[in-house]
């Protein structure tokens, strides 16, 4: 088989795509739009598997300024050309680019599902599983609404998503859940990527321990991206202060989660890392309370 690896050209999507036809999971679909033609700002190299003028594959390289220690990888070979060693050359040959970025990283790490021909790739050639995550969708009433009579205790309030506060508990939370691939978020990128206008934040709600005036700290936080309330279960980044006491994590967790559902359902991204979170979830995954949104995502990695 006589092929050809060239950088990446304008164009080459259009062409792999009529040949890959639908993405094999959520991962390959977002990976499928980082490939772009080579560039030293930002950083990425994308080669072009070339068969008699036909484009059969491609993979690409590139860094992440939010997770800085790994390059992010990914390899994508038409059905036709697999097991033929193509996949395997374009890894080699990613290596060698990343061995020369200018940061100095050459760790990879990407995204693949349980079962799929990506994870079978990921595992043959040497990356292992660094994180699991899950979309679970929590159904209305799934925890009991808690009542805040007393006006001392925990107090529930609507936060303004430009607030410093809310920021630094989302930054604080982020970083400490990403500690398997340490994550270097300031506050201004916190509040860009997460609550900022072009995040698509429309709302958030925080829990304090006690009242704001008496001293009370945020527990735990929500963030919907979901603009109008319709049937259809709300998208929300749901966060809790990590250096709390496991229980009362669990506890501020629960509660805000059950405020969340008290009509309508919600979608939550549940991180093995988020231990409170999972500890919550898990249970009313196993009652049916909760259930999958859709196949696991493993965050795979070399090193």
């Amino acid at each position: 088989m006589a092929l050809d690896y060239r950088a990446w050209q304008d164009g080459d999507d259009l062409e792999l795509l009529q040949l890959w036809g639908g993405p094999e999971s959520a991962a390959a679909e977002q990976f499928r739009g980082s490939f772009r033609p080579p560039s030293d700002s930002p950083w990425n190299r994308c080669i072009t598997v070339v068969d008699q003028g036909v484009p059969v594959a491609a993979g690409c390289v590139y860094g992440a300024a939010l997770h800085p220690d790994r390059l992010w990888c990914y390899i994508e070979v038409a059905e036709d050309h697999r097991r033929s060693g193509i996949g395997s050359t374009l890894l080699t040959m990613l290596q060698h680019e990343a061995a020369a970025s200018p940061s100095g990283v050459t760790l990879l790490r990407s995204k693949v599902s349980p079962g799929t021909t990506g994870a079978a790739f990921a595992e043959a050639t040497g990356f292992g599983t660094l994180q699991r995550s899950r979309l679970v969708v929590v159904a209305p009433g799934a925890l009991a609404a808690p009542a805040f009579d007393d006006a001392a205790g925990p107090q529930l309030e609507e936060a303004a998503t430009g607030s410093v506060e809310l920021t630094r508990a989302l930054a604080s939370f982020y970083e400490s859940v990403h500690a398997w691939d340490r994550a270097d978020l300031s506050l201004g990128r916190a509040q860009q990527l997460f609550l900022g206008d072009a995040s698509g934040a429309g709302g958030a709600i925080a829990l304090r321990d006690r009242p704001k005036a008496d001293g009370g700290a945020i527990a735990a936080f929500a963030v919907s991206y979901t603009q109008a309330r319709t049937d259809d279960p709300a998208d929300v980044l749901l966060g809790y202060d990590t250096t709390l006491p496991p229980q009362e994590q669990q506890a501020a967790v629960a509660t805000l989660i059950a405020m969340l559902v008290h009509q309508y359902p919600i979608q939550l991204e549940v991180d093995d890392a988020m231990e409170a979170l999972a500890a919550v979830v898990d249970p009313l995954l196993a009652t049916g309370a909760a259930q999958l949104a859709g196949p696991d995502t493993l965050v795979v990695a070399t090193g």
